[in-house]
């Protein structure tokens, strides 16, 4: 059998541990593989598809970023075409990718990607393409897994940030404002912020008062704690508001999302008139060797992805249920969004040990 590789939307600590457990996992059954560079740029002609073997997946499990390279502009039923006007033409370019496939001699695609990569895969595999699915993404908000790789690695890059940033705000006691990774799941300021010891943990889950933020504030300066240490999410928005942007939305681009830890750290300093910073991590969280959890479970999922193959799991998706990695329809995985769950035991000890989450 030929199979392929992909790897599509933002990178994550772990891809190339999966990319490398597939590729030997394939090469122990006899199979060929090929590496599709750039999301699926690579079978549109944009890019390349490369050879896989022992030697070029050796020593690669421990390294950050993918050596397939990515893309989260790469959706080929709207892929975007510049033209001469300077707008941008939207077609549907999936027939042509399932034929460049077919051409190659691609029996089976393995793609690793978010729940925008999973949604593709779902809607190609309906067009007849024999594709498994391997869930990626730092939020962890995939739904159908307990847990997706890199995401253990951001939330550790979170924390060192934070542990940080407690003695730089002690000693000018000052509040700092942190905002990390997570568009419309807030696990990563969650998980960070209850590790960290941070005073207040805003998530899109729960959309914050900035008064109740600012009595937090308050409540610790009357104790004799002078700083204190905000971690917001992207995606956190105040009530009866929306998130904020730093781009919009355009033919081939999503918005982006940002600007939240700013505009919370100015209403704060407005408000309690405490000198206020703020510090965006943005990529730092995606950067870096994948730590242990992550590296294993990306090397179990691309063992499991190939094992998916094997069987004509055709449509599935890898996932962790506990203790165990199993394949579950990509379509049932997708039925409904991955999201902090408000009664979650996390949740709850961080309203008991005091953390305000604004509401």
């Amino acid at each position: 059998m030929r199979i392929a590789i992909s790897t599509g939307g933002g990178d994550a600590p772990g891809l190339n541990a999966v990319i490398r457990a597939a590729t030997l996992a394939a090469i122990h059954r006899g199979w060929e593989v090929l590496g599709v560079r750039r999301g699926y740029y690579g079978l549109l002609g944009e890019d390349e598809v490369v050879t896989l073997n022992a030697d070029t997946v050796r020593g690669i499990a421990h390294l950050g970023g993918t050596i397939l390279r990515t893309t989260n502009r790469g959706n080929p039923f709207r892929w975007p075409v510049p033209q001469p006007d300077g707008s941008v033409l939207e077609i549907d370019r999936s027939d042509e990718l399932i034929e460049s496939a077919r051409q190659m001699g691609i029996e089976a695609v393995v793609t690793i990607g978010g729940d925008g990569s999973m949604h593709l895969a779902r809607k190609l595999h309906d067009k007849g393409m024999r594709i498994v699915g391997v869930p990626k993404t730092i939020d962890n908000d995939v739904p159908g897994t307990a847990s997706t790789f890199g995401h253990d690695t951001a939330v550790s890059t979170a924390l060192d940030a934070i542990d940080k940033l407690h003695t730089t705000a002690e000693s000018h006691d000052r509040v700092i404002v942190t905002e990390v990774m997570g568009r419309h799941a807030g696990f990563i300021a969650l998980h960070a912020g209850l590790a960290g010891t941070a005073d207040v943990i805003l998530i899109p889950e729960i959309p914050y008062d900035i008064e109740r933020v600012c009595d937090k504030i308050r409540e610790r300066d009357r104790a004799g704690r002078h700083f204190s240490i905000v971690v917001a999410a992207e995606g956190a928005f105040p009530r009866g508001g929306s998130p904020h942007f730093v781009e919009t939305a355009a033919a081939g681009v999503a918005a982006r999302l940002g600007g939240v830890g700013e505009a919370v750290a100015h209403a704060i300093e407005a408000r309690t008139g405490k000198e206020t910073r703020s510090l965006v991590l943005g990529h730092l969280q995606r950067g870096g060797q994948p730590t242990g959890y992550d590296r294993l479970l990306a090397t179990r999922f691309g063992g499991a992805a190939v094992a998916a193959v094997a069987a004509g799991k055709w449509g599935h998706m890898v996932a962790l249920r506990p203790p165990h990695i199993v394949a579950v329809p990509i379509a049932e995985a997708l039925a409904a969004p991955r999201r902090v769950e408000l009664d979650h035991d996390v949740v709850q000890t961080a309203r008991a040990t005091g953390i305000c989450f604004g509401d």
